[in-house]
């Protein structure tokens, strides 16, 4: 919750929290043997071969196994992005002329990104999912606890109301929608 709460306040201020990305630029050649597993097949989206993705990650530094690839006669294109980063390879078909680019926005921009759940896969997309209700358990459980125990505590729900008062007036008064 912590965490989230942060990354709120981050993404909140984005404009006045400013990063300077990293960017690695990267060339090599892909073995002629790997090149020949390369074959074009017009509007396919399949993703690299495992053994092409690993030989990229160990040449230019830019993971983009799993990722769809886009392929045409002359080139192949992958994009990879992740939370906090962009990265992408291009492979020349004719010649295996590898060139390869990896930006990184920083930390904050990398932990901004998980609390969207942008880029970041599908174990933190459920995780995301599990934990918001969680969140909502943890909310209802604690207004069941005060029910429980509001008679002995007289400002309970004047506290609960005005909890609620104080955003829905913020939306309804100050927000132009």
């Amino acid at each position: 919750m912590l965490l989230f709460a942060v990354t709120g306040i981050t993404l909140n201020h984005a404009s006045t929290i400013s990063a300077e990305p990293t960017i690695v630029a990267s060339e090599a050649v892909l073995p002629a043997s790997l090149l020949g597993m390369l074959n074009f097949v017009e509007g396919s989206q399949e993703p690299l071969p495992p053994a092409v993705a690993d030989e990229l990650e160990d040449l230019v530094g830019v993971n983009v196994g799993g990722f769809a690839a886009e392929w045409s006669p002359e080139e192949v294109y992958v994009a990879a992005p992740g939370p906090g980063s962009d990265a992408w390879v291009s492979i020349d078909l004719a010649n295996g002329a590898v060139m390869a680019e990896h930006t990184s926005r920083g930390p904050i921009s990398f932990l901004n990104d998980l609390h969207k759940g942008r880029n970041t896969g599908t174990a933190w997309f459920w995780f995301i999912d599990v934990f918001s209700v969680a969140c909502v358990i943890f909310t209802l459980s604690g207004l069941l606890l005060l029910q429980l125990h509001s008679r002995h505590r007289r400002s309970t729900w004047p506290l609960v109301g005005l909890g609620t008062a104080i955003p829905v007036g913020i939306i309804l008064f100050f927000l132009h929608v």
